[in-house]
């Protein structure tokens, strides 16, 4: 692998005018490659445009692209369109990279080079403030190089996305051919379109990681799932990549079955609970029979299609009166 290989880093912002300069600075402060910042703002209807054009505009090597509002998905997609680089990272527009974050993955992709991608640990990170405290850096410093604690799936992975999206988005560099052999992410899947390409990106190439935490996830409440959903995406994505691959990773290693639907039945026992807490029953009773379905052994999905039943057998006492 070329170390000085270009690299090109897409960050798709959607009203993040908040945040987005400190991310951007996390972007330009690393060391090791030359590299290229795309940021593609998603019909924003804050400053955060304006923001990029007044406190960027003199940086040549940041490029403010524009569409009217598509979703990160194809913020995404645009931005790898328009890359030039011979690697892609991502970093979403509330988050932060910490100082060596795109040299350790380089050195590790050096040293691995069957691996055309290579992701980070990370530490989620609740504060509005701009940027993390030099205490709070302190403290995580000190835990870096508690290799154990930080450790995770690593090389041909995919049994282990059946189970979890162990990826996440913003650690994310991966070669442009990648990209060219799977294509990119879903538009269709407004949930898990990361998910959905990191399992395809696991059917061509090891997916190695650096055990060391690397990058900030920003929790604040605009980045919170509010309300239940209609749909289950990750039943979406994993039956998806199950009907297409089944179990056994490129290498001969395998998901265990039984993981998976314990796994599924969850993903079906969290969305029949949101719902009921909705008041929506019908798609509770659904929710909770499919996680039966997928594992008859779920207690929680016999719990919840025991509640759904009561609300809506009071439901229509009520409704009777």
């Amino acid at each position: 692998m070329n170390k000085s290989a270009s690299l090109s880093v897409v960050i798709p912002c959607y009203n993040a005018e908040r945040y987005l300069a400190s991310t951007v600075d996390s972007v330009l402060l690393q060391n090791g490659p030359d590299l290229e910042v795309v940021i593609v703002d998603d019909g924003s209807r804050d400053g955060s445009a304006d923001l990029i054009r007044q406190r960027y505009g003199s940086v040549s090597n940041v490029r403010l692209l524009q569409q009217a509002n598509q979703g990160v998905a194809a913020a995404r997609n645009h931005g790898v369109r328009e890359a030039r680089g011979e690697w892609i990272a991502f970093v979403d527009a509330d988050d932060i990279w910490l100082p060596g974050k795109l040299r350790a993955q380089m050195d590790l992709l050096s040293m691995e080079p069957e691996a055309r991608m290579a992701y980070t640990a990370w530490q989620v990170w609740s504060s509005a403030a701009p940027l993390p405290t030099p205490d709070f850096l302190a403290e995580l410093q000190a835990q870096a190089d508690d290799t154990e604690r930080w450790s995770g799936a690593t090389g041909w992975i995919y049994p282990q996305l059946l189970l979890e999206c162990a990826v996440w988005t913003s650690t994310v560099l991966a070669h442009r051919s990648v990209f060219d052999e799977v294509g990119l992410f879903d538009t269709t899947l407004p949930i898990g379109e990361d998910w959905d390409l990191w399992l395809r990106a696991s059917r061509v190439t090891p997916i190695v990681r650096v055990p060391r935490p690397l990058a900030l996830y920003r929790m604040h409440p605009n980045n919170i799932t509010k309300g239940p959903l209609e749909t289950n995406y990750k039943d979406v994505v994993i039956s998806r990549a199950l009907a297409r691959w089944g179990y056994v990773s490129p290498d001969g290693t395998a998901a265990r079955k039984t993981e998976v639907d314990r796994g599924l039945a969850r993903s079906w026992s969290d969305f029949a609970g949101a719902n009921l807490v909705a008041g929506d029953l019908g798609r509770a009773r659904y929710g909770a029979t499919m996680a039966l379905c997928t594992d008859p052994r779920s207690l929680l999905g016999w719990k919840l299609l025991g509640k759904s039943m009561a609300h809506s057998l009071l439901h229509r006492k009520r409704v009777a009166r």
